[in-house]
């Protein structure tokens, strides 16, 4: 990864912009709070410096929350919304319970992460939210992927029969692990971290992407807001929750698709026939038709002889009690976004399908693809 080289008057232009967003990020988390504690902050200063052994720091004698410089800039901006939260939990145990003499992650701070909805690890030297997607450390989890991996890298055979074979096994492995993980009640830990980047509109076709990603690869999928950094002002994201293993899995899958989307819809309209707004159906078509693909290939598999339950049964009436205490105690308020009828492009739509059948995810599972605000895409 390289540096942008960037003047000073841009980076200082930047950082006002990085400041205005925490300020709205500070904002949004206070309004979501439960109606006993609403209102019961208020804003302090905000400030980024250069820190060498902490990602956040509330001060609270100045009234003040200071975020590292290498995080807001290196980066992706979930990290920083989990360290800033983490240090608006600091703030509440700080000025509304009045936990004086208290250790600094003592019970009145774990009290305000539960209210906040904080991770009270997210300090000191504890890993970034990108650090703990993309690490591995040889448990049955990392080996479960590395098979993954090699079998993705199979999935690039030009022989099409031996691909469309080698991403089967790879979604079967998926699959049956995370199964064994529920049935047996197996130790795991849950994140949140963005597919994509924050917008402030996004195309119909993420929403068919969210209903993708949840339905095979078992996590959990809402939009939250967030701000947008080049523009400066909150709009939406898609926000996975799962185990790191299948967050990773499914952010790659997230980037896959949308790179295959773009790839192919540039062939599709090369003369420039159809309108951009024709794009979406495009997407929309592969998408499902990648969907439905993924729906008979679970449901023709066996599992050793044995008979082997729908598609739909295994993968979206299966889920995991854990996720669904995580997820809920996340997000204990939840409203349903509908989407808005338009006309669409019955021909496109359908050339979108077959292509999306055809559709074979396969190469490595690298590291997330949207980097810091200074750093060019991975």
């Amino acid at each position: 990864m390289e540096i942008r080289q960037v003047n000073p008057g841009v980076f200082e232009l930047l950082e006002r912009r990085i400041l205005h967003g925490i300020a709205l990020e500070w904002e949004s988390a206070a309004s979501a709070l439960p109606p006993a504690y609403r209102g019961a902050m208020r804003m302090p200063v905000f400030a980024i410096a250069d820190m060498r052994d902490k990602w956040g720091l509330w001060s609270g004698s100045i009234r003040e929350i200071t975020l590292s410089r290498k995080l807001v800039t290196e980066h992706p901006w979930d990290c920083a919304r989990e360290v800033l939260h983490h240090e608006m939990a600091h703030q509440f145990a700080d000025e509304v319970f009045r936990a004086r003499g208290e250790p600094p992650h003592g019970p009145s701070f774990r009290k305000a992460c539960g209210i906040l909805r904080a991770n009270p690890k997210a300090s000191g030297d504890y890993p970034l939210l990108d650090a703990r997607i993309a690490g591995e450390s040889g448990h049955a989890e990392d080996k479960m992927l590395l098979r993954v991996k090699k079998l993705l890298a199979l999935a690039g055979s030009p022989n099409r029969h031996e691909a469309e074979t080698a991403m089967s096994m790879a979604h079967d492995l998926i699959a049956r692990y995370n199964i064994d993980l529920i049935e047996r009640n197996g130790e795991r830990d849950f994140l949140s971290a963005f597919a994509g980047r924050p917008a402030l509109r996004h195309q119909r076709q993420e929403s068919h992407m969210a209903n993708l990603l949840q339905d095979h690869y078992f996590v959990r999928i809402i939009w939250v807001h967030s701000y947008v950094v080049e523009k400066g002002g909150m709009g939406t994201v898609i926000e996975i929750s799962g185990t790191p293993k299948n967050v990773r899995l499914a952010g790659y899958v997230y980037d896959y698709v949308k790179r295959f989307i773009d790839v192919e819809w540039s062939a599709y309209n090369k003369g420039g026939t159809h309108g951009e707004r024709r794009k979406t159906d495009f997407a929309v078509g592969v998408i499902e038709g990648f969907r439905n693909k993924l729906r008979a290939s679970a449901s023709k598999r066996p599992a050793d002889g044995e008979q082997r339950e729908s598609a739909e049964r295994t993968l979206a009436c299966i889920k995991d009690p854990k996720l669904e205490d995580y997820f809920h105690a996340r997000y204990p308020y939840i409203r349903t976004r509908r989407g808005s009828s338009r006309r669409v492009d019955g021909r496109v739509l359908q050339d979108g399908r077959e292509l999306g059948g055809a559709l074979v995810i396969h190469e490595g599972i690298n590291e997330r693809g949207t980097g810091g605000l200074l750093l060019a895409d991975r």
